[in-house]
């Protein structure tokens, strides 16, 4: 079974991350399936398109685009599946809405994406938890390394590009190439920053 210009995906685990265990209980932490924050990011490959060659191949997990696995209600009150789904528990992907992809336990950037960790604020007189437009490059990519961007790196972005993505236990933000647009010198005092709960997503 294979599609000739999508992949064939399927949920890691569930379509939504909205559940929490407490104690021996469960706690559903949404109350609209239409709200895209807890929709699940994480999917397994189960077949490669036949209209061009691929890195990535069946088996492979994968980070995708939040509206994948996202249901929707209609004019009538009646739940639908996004217009990704093809069956059962698979659905169609394109090349563009997969962001990472796993291989030998490391997650590697698809074409022109890359994924920022926010650093914490040290200005004591703001509010502020993170900096803003700053952080740490975590996972770059060819066209970042051709401008001596690499992986450790402290960088600037455009403001709005803060797309989170929660990477083993790590939040981070996945942007284009493109929206990278400084290199900074580290100056000593700058720690990286991750909310506890990140860690129990």
């Amino acid at each position: 079974m294979k599609s000739i210009y999508s992949f064939i995906i399927t949920p890691k685990k569930k379509r939504y991350n909205n559940e929490i265990k407490i104690g021996n209980k469960s706690l559903i932490t949404n109350t609209n399936v239409e709200d895209y924050n807890l929709v699940s990011k994480e999917a397994i490959i189960v077949s490669v398109p036949l209209a061009f060659k691929t890195i990535i191949k069946p088996g492979d997990e994968v980070m995708i685009h939040h509206n994948i696995f996202r249901r929707w209600y209609d004019q009538k009150g009646n739940q639908r599946n996004s217009s990704s789904y093809f069956k059962e528990d698979l659905y169609f992907c394109n090349i563009d809405q997969i962001y990472l992809y796993k291989r030998n336990n490391k997650w590697n950037a698809v074409e022109d994406r890359c994924f920022i960790k926010p650093i914490k604020e040290n200005n004591v007189l703001t509010a502020n938890i993170e900096q803003k437009h700053i952080g740490i490059l975590k996972i770059g990519n060819s066209f970042l390394e051709a401008l001596d961007i690499r992986p450790g790196d402290l960088v600037g972005f455009k403001p709005g590009r803060e797309w989170e993505f929660i990477v083993d236990d790590e939040r981070l933000y996945c942007m284009k190439s493109n929206n990278i647009v400084i290199k900074y010198e580290y100056q000593g005092n700058e720690e990286e920053y991750n909310p506890s709960w990140a860690r129990s997503c």
